[in-house]
């Protein structure tokens, strides 16, 4: 069985899920992002199989999400974000608010975040890129942009 290839689809959801949809993905480019960097080390935190860790950071290097370092002689690589990897963690973080208010439980979320302009703790939100008010799935309508798929 073949997988449908969501970037060929015109749609910015299913682009995104096409680089990181596979459920190992998100939780390898958070390991980067928190500082376990090598492979040992994210194998380690993960419990994934080396397998199946290769395949991923494979495809998180191909997609110029994440590059390899050597930091070796052997060689041996660590991972580090790209730019690219660094926006795609904007999402991780929305992800991330919507597990802290509907699945943390009683013991709260296990991640805080300290926003480096202010040193609050906080949490992530959305906001207007236009006015700075806050932008919920309700405030907004959806309209066909320059690159929608035109019904023929």
């Amino acid at each position: 069985m073949q997988r449908t290839q969501f970037r060929d689809m015109a749609c910015s959801i299913a682009r995104t899920l096409d680089v990181i949809g596979e459920p190992w993905s998100p939780l390898v480019l958070r390991d980067v992002w928190a500082g376990i960097n090598r492979f040992d080390q994210i194998q380690a935190d993960l419990g994934i199989s080396r397998k199946v860790l290769t395949e991923r950071l494979g495809h998180l290097v191909e997609q110029g999400v994440l590059e390899r370092r050597p930091y070796d002689a052997r060689p041996r690589y660590e991972y580090a974000l790209t730019a690219k990897g660094t926006d795609l963690l904007d999402v991780l973080m929305a992800m991330s608010g919507w597990g802290d208010k509907y699945l943390a439980g009683e013991a709260g979320p296990p991640v805080l975040y300290r926003h480096h302009a202010c040193g609050e703790i906080t949490r992530p939100e959305l906001r207007c890129a236009d006015c700075g008010e806050p932008m919920r799935a309700a405030d907004v309508d959806l309209l066909p942009g320059p690159g929608a798929k035109v019904p023929g």
